[in-house]
């Protein structure tokens, strides 16, 4: 035992484990250059010239220990390691709306691994640990753009598949309205003007890729698919997609005047205060329901009625032909009656025109970096004429799994590549805003592996 802990506590043995760590993660990084943090790891461990903690203290034998310095240290270590986990592998996320109820709810509190689809290399590296993009309170940005670096991510265990739950950048996110932040600023200067948008709402904050505010939805459509939703259903190369027990849509539900009981709808895991019983209809003109909930609701002796609610063309309040991706050309689409739209993928060519330019002109724009002019019915990329571009990534088309109360790819277009941040890993807890503790706490959502 002796021999094993003279071994431990041995300064090769501790550096050995250490470098070999550090090398794999210089692998991992697949940046050479960062080698050279060995040399560093070798004085620490074996010739000691230079003192990198400069803050801690050497105490000589029975000298009183600073209790400052010893909370200092401390803290810098929590810091440094916690920002290492969030870089690379972990990051705490809320689920802050009912998009994708009720396969997460409003108020899970997530653990997001970014290693599973491999994490994202810092493109704005200078900012404040444990901060996504802007200082509470204080309303001003955590990072600093003197310096960036190019997109680039690290080897992840899987590819983004069609039906994983995503979290991503919200692709609009790159220009935010500082006293209205969850509005749309795109949707808002189509439909009421830059300048009023501006005045109203502003001033704007732009922001690079890694800072865009994270949304979490279901990737329905990968790169290279053709997706289409008809009467609601998503169909993807032709398929239906598969059944997932969370999507839920809206119904319609009459009954023979009198409600159903609301202990009936709480069982049956329906939110009783987004749902309202109309005496004249009688029944609920509007009822989010999954396809299990509507087998439950047709046995209930008092309903009569349940219909699906199907959106077409022109769409129904609060949508609109501006609200509903592309927002311009001869497309007649809504949530429920939507494509076929072909998902641009890396290396892939599609011939433009001016019927389909509205489809990818973001694309090409903003997300590729290119300039962009129409004369006429010419079309010009980086001041060259041209019938054709070649995308340089690959692209999703996400959906929110509560299909009538999410803002999506159906309302803002496809989630490039880039903008990918990971996927849910586990709900560490859950609370329920409508009510007071400890009934607030979803008991049974707690530590939750996805």
């Amino acid at each position: 035992m002796e021999k094993f802990r003279e071994i431990l506590t041995n300064k090769w043995f501790k550096f050995g484990v250490v470098a070999f760590c550090y090398l794999l993660w210089v692998i991992w990084l697949s940046n050479f250059w960062w080698l050279l943090g060995l040399g560093v790891i070798f004085d620490l461990y074996i010739t000691k010239k230079v003192k990198w903690a400069f803050w801690k203290k050497k105490y000589k034998e029975g000298e009183k220990r600073n209790l400052w310095l010893d909370w200092l240290d401390a803290i810098i270590f929590a810091l440094i390691a916690a920002t290492f986990i969030r870089m690379y592998f972990y990051e705490a996320y809320v689920i802050p709306s009912s998009s994708m109820e009720r396969t997460l709810m409003t108020g899970d509190y997530l653990f997001v691994s970014k290693s599973y689809y491999g994490p994202r290399v810092p493109e704005t590296p200078l900012a404040l640990p444990l901060i996504h993009n802007s200082i509470p309170f204080l309303n001003i940005s955590s990072y600093l753009e003197w310096v960036k670096w190019d997109y680039r991510r690290m080897a992840g265990r899987h590819k983004v598949k069609r039906d994983d739950i995503v979290v991503f950048g919200f692709p609009h996110g790159d220009t935010v309205l500082t006293k209205q932040p969850m509005l749309d600023y795109y949707y808002s200067v189509r439909t009421s003007g830059k300048a009023y948008t501006v005045a109203t709402f502003g001033p704007i904050v732009v922001r690079p890729v890694d800072k865009k505010d994270n949304y979490v939805k279901r990737c329905v459509a990968i790169a290279g698919d053709t997706v289409e939703i008809q009467h609601g259903n998503v169909i993807v190369n032709g398929l239906p997609q598969k059944d997932i027990p969370g999507i839920q849509i809206t119904y319609s539900v009459k009954t023979n005047g009198m409600p159903i009981n609301t202990k009936v709808l709480e069982k049956m895991g329906i939110d009783i205060y987004t749902t309202e019983f109309n005496s004249y209809l009688p029944g609920y003109p509007r009822i989010l329901l999954t396809k299990e909930n509507v087998a439950q609701i047709k046995e209930i002796p008092n309903v009569l009625e349940v219909e699906q609610y199907d959106d077409i063309y022109p769409p129904d309040y609060s949508d609109t032909p501006q609200s509903i991706f592309p927002f311009e050309g001869n497309y007649e689409w809504t949530r429920d009656n939507f494509g076929p739209l072909w998902v641009p993928a890396k290396g892939a060519t599609v011939q433009l025109s001016i019927e389909n330019l509205p489809l990818y002109r973001r694309i090409i724009e903003v997300y590729e970096h290119n300039t962009l002019k129409v004369d006429g019915t010419n079309i010009y990329i980086n001041d060259v004429e041209t019938d054709s571009y070649t995308f340089k990534m690959d692209y999703y088309f996400m959906l929110g799994d509560n299909r009538h109360n999410s803002l999506d790819s159906r309302y803002w277009g496809f989630v490039p590549e880039d903008h990918i941040v990971g996927t849910p890993a586990m709900i560490w807890l859950s609370s329920d805003g409508n009510k007071r503790f400890p009934k607030n706490i979803r008991w049974g959502r707690l530590f939750n592996f996805l």
